[in-house]
Formats: structure tokens, C-alpha cells, sequence
């Protein structure tokens, strides 16, 4: 028998929903969670809006002895974690605790944490800085206290590769479940929403400087500006088919059954960017043709030049408008690491129910992006197979397929 590996569990810490089922509502419903800025005061800086999971109360979910020594971006990774394992009906507690591994995806580490310890070192002296300096800022903290709150020694590791991540993250995931592991934990997710994350952002210029949250962040329209940062992510539960069935695993949402990674070569080479060969690479990983997609989950940069080139690639794999293209990031903004671990939650969920969630605000597709871009509404069609498109900065591709099970 093939040998396939299935996602059991979504958990989705989301600026639209806290929760796959009030996201996947809210994305459904066209709701945003783009808004300005409330975590501190943005008006001295050229970006005042962001995608925050606004509600969001680690004490509230978590207990204080891990608050106190971790940032945002950890509380929201182990939230998550906690919806990923109850939706997929695991007790850690009661499995082999060398049989669990742990891979995520970090590109900021913990920036506000690690602001505010700095700014105690220059206001008050080395002595008003907290021991927990030392972890909570580092991109690999995330992984760590998922281990060790749930007791998983298994393979552990985090991909920092930035958009891209959230997918590199799954296939180091399937890797360790060829290696023996038993069940992993992965996806990703980044909270860079503090001044001095905010700030190491804005020299890409790629950050949307509008100030009207419908029209912000407008992937492949005439308009698009940049697009909007974010905070949060998605965890899911990843197991070898075969087990999570012999379990009696309550749902299968969908199957990992392709992926390929390629890097962009130097700026001026000549040579042709790499995201064609990432996207020929995970189909052909999936033993797959472009006719067999029923819907792309868009990069959707919301820079005109690279939207532009996206949009060339899946015309030129696909054909002009020959398939469904979405890009629900719209309504959450880019969440770095965080952001295509969601997709993949959104094109599991999209399989799950046989919908296209919709692309949000774009209303001038911008010419030559001759794409089949799903807008505004959901649209219902028989969804088995997905394809998760995700660019990082500096150069990293990366493309996910991913099937119903037993597709």
C-alpha cells in the first residue's frame, strides 16, 4: 500500500477567528480582522494597520509560569497546538512520548518580549532584565515549549525560511513520520506587531502604507499597494494514514501529498525565478497533473511586480483562468511563518467541505494577471485536490498539494 500522511487536527490562532471553526465562518463570510493598530500607538510610524488576533488573552488559555517566559508568538503557537490536538482526539499524555515530534515554522522570533526586556536594559541596568531574555526571543522557542508542555521527545526542529516556512515546516514533518515518528505537530506561526518588529519590517517596501483597511491589501488588482503584516498561524496534527485510521481518528481532513522548495537565484543573474520549478515539483511530487487541481491558495504578495509573476506562472502551468485561484489572506493579512501554514488549514478545510473560501476588496483584476480569481463570495464546487502556493523573503518557494484522503 501507498503510504500517505493525513492531517487529523487543525488549530488556527487567527486575526478573523480564534478557533478553525470561527475562522473558517468568518473567512466564509468575507470578514477581516485588518484594522489599525491597537497593541501600541502606530500614528509616528508610515503603517498603522495590521492583522492582530484582537480578543486575545494568553492568561485566559495558558498557565502564567509559561506566560511570564514566553512571547506572543509562542502563546499563540501552543493555543493552536492545544485546538490541533483535541480536534484530532490525542492525549499526548497516553502515547509514546519519543514517538512525538514537533516542527514549526518561525521567521520574527519573539520581538515584543525581547523589546521590552532591551528597553529595561537601557532605562533601568542589566539587573531589571529577566532571565527568560535568553529563550522567549529565539525562533526556535515555539518548538521547544510545545515539547515540553506535552512531553514530546521525538524530532524536534523549526524552519525559519519566512512566507515559505509554514509548508517547509510540513514536509520536514512528513520526513520525520517516514523516520518512525508517530505523530508530529506543525505549521507555524509569527507575531511581529511591536514597534521594533514593525520597524525591521518597512525597509523591504513592501508594507502597505494605505490607511483604509478595504483597500489595503488588493493581491492582483490594479490598485494593490503592498500588503498588511500579521500575527498568528495555524498547527495541525500530521499522522501516516494507516494509524490515525487503526486509532479510529474522528476525521481525516485531507492528505500532504505534495510538496517541492526552490530558491530565487541573485538579483541580476538573468535566470528566471524559481517558483515555476516549485510548482511543477510538488505536483510531480504528487504523482499529479495541472488538470487534476481544483483550486490554487495563492502567495498574493500585493506587489504589483510580484503578483504579476505569480500570476504568470499559474497561466502558464494552468493556462489563462484555467483554475479556481484564491487568496483568504486578505482578511488576516501576511502572516509570515504564520501565514501558509493558515492556507494549508483553508485548503484543508476547503476539501473538507468542497468550497472555495474568497478573495477579499479586489474589484480591478490588474492587467496581464490572467488568473480565475475567486472574489468575494465563497464558491461551492467539488474541491479534491489544492494546491498552497507560499513565497519567502529573500528568495525562498515553496509549493504544497493537498488531497482529499484517498484521493
Amino acid at each position: 500500500m501507498t503510504t500517505r500522511y493525513v492531517v487529523t487536527g487543525i488549530g488556527t490562532t487567527a486575526p478573523n477567528g480564534l478557533g478553525t471553526e470561527e475562522f473558517w465562518s468568518a473567512t466564509l463570510a468575507g470578514r477581516s480582522g485588518i484594522g489599525r493598530i491597537t497593541r501600541f500607538d502606530p500614528e509616528p510610524y508610515p503603517v498603522t494597520l495590521a492583522g492582530q488576533v484582537r480578543g486575545f488573552a494568553a492568561d485566559e488559555h495558558l498557565p502564567a509560569k509559561i506566560t511570564v517566559q514566553t512571547d506572543l508568538m509562542t502563546h499563540l503557537a501552543l493555543v493552536a497546538s492545544e485546538m490541533a490536538l483535541a480536534d484530532a482526539g490525542i492525549d499526548p499524555a497516553r502515547q509514546p512520548e519519543y514517538e512525538m515530534a514537533v516542527m514549526t515554522a518561525n521567521s520574527s522570533g519573539g520581538n515584543e518580549f525581547g523589546q521590552r526586556e532591551i528597553q529595561a536594559l537601557w532605562s533601568n541596568g542589566p539587573r531589571h532584565v529577566g532571565a527568560y531574555q535568553s529563550i522567549a526571543w529565539f525562533y526556535a522557542a515555539s518548538t521547544g515549549q510545545i515539547s515540553i508542555r506535552h512531553g514530546m521527545r521525538g524530532p524536534c526542529g523549526v524552519i525559519a525560511t519566512e512566507q515559505a516556512g509554514g509548508l517547509d515546516a510540513l514536509s520536514q514533518a512528513r520526513r520525520a513520520l517516514r523516520q518512525g515518528a508517530g505523530m508530529v505537530l506543525t505549521g507555524g506561526t509569527d507575531a511581529s506587531l511591536s514597534p521594533y518588529g514593525l520597524v525591521t519590517q518597512l525597509p523591504t517596501g513592501m508594507l502597505s502604507r494605505s490607511a483604509d483597511p478595504a483597500r489595503a491589501y488588493l493581491p492582483f488588482d490594479a490598485e494593490a499597494c503592498g500588503y498588511v503584516p500579521g500575527e498568528g498561524g495555524a498547527i495541525l496534527v500530521m499522522e501516516e494514514e494507516r494509524a490515525a485510521r487503526a486509532r479510529g481518528a474522528a476525521r481525516i481532513y485531507g492528505e500532504i501529498a505534495g510538496y517541492a522548495a526552490t530558491f530565487d537565484p541573485a538579483p541580476g543573474s538573468g535566470r528566471p525565478p524559481g517558483l515555476l520549478r516549485a510548482v511543477k515539483g510538488a505536483l510531480a511530487d504528487a504523482g499529479i497533473t495541472p488538470g487534476d487541481v481544483d483550486v490554487v491558495f495563492a502567495d498574493a504578495k500585493g506587489v504589483p511586480e510580484a503578483d504579476l509573476q505569480e500570476a504568470g506562472v499559474l497561466a502558464e502551468i494552468f493556462g489563462p483562468g484555467g483554475v479556481p485561484v484564491t487568496a483568504p489572506k486578505t482578511m488576516t493579512g501576511r502572516l509570515y511563518a504564520g501565514g501558509a501554514a493558515l492556507d494549508v488549514a483553508a485548503a484543508l478545510l476547503a476539501v473538507h467541505h468542497s468550497v472555495i473560501p474568497p478573495t477579499t476588496n479586489v474589484t480591478r483584476p490588474a492587467p496581464g494577471c490572467d488568473i480565475d480569481l475567486v472574489l468575494d463570495v465563497p464558491r461551492a464546487a467539488r474541491v479534491r485536490t489544492a494546491l498552497v502556493v507560499a513565497r519567502g523573503h529573500g528568495g525562498f518557494n515553496s509549493a504544497v498539494v493537498v488531497r482529499a484522503a484517498g484521493g
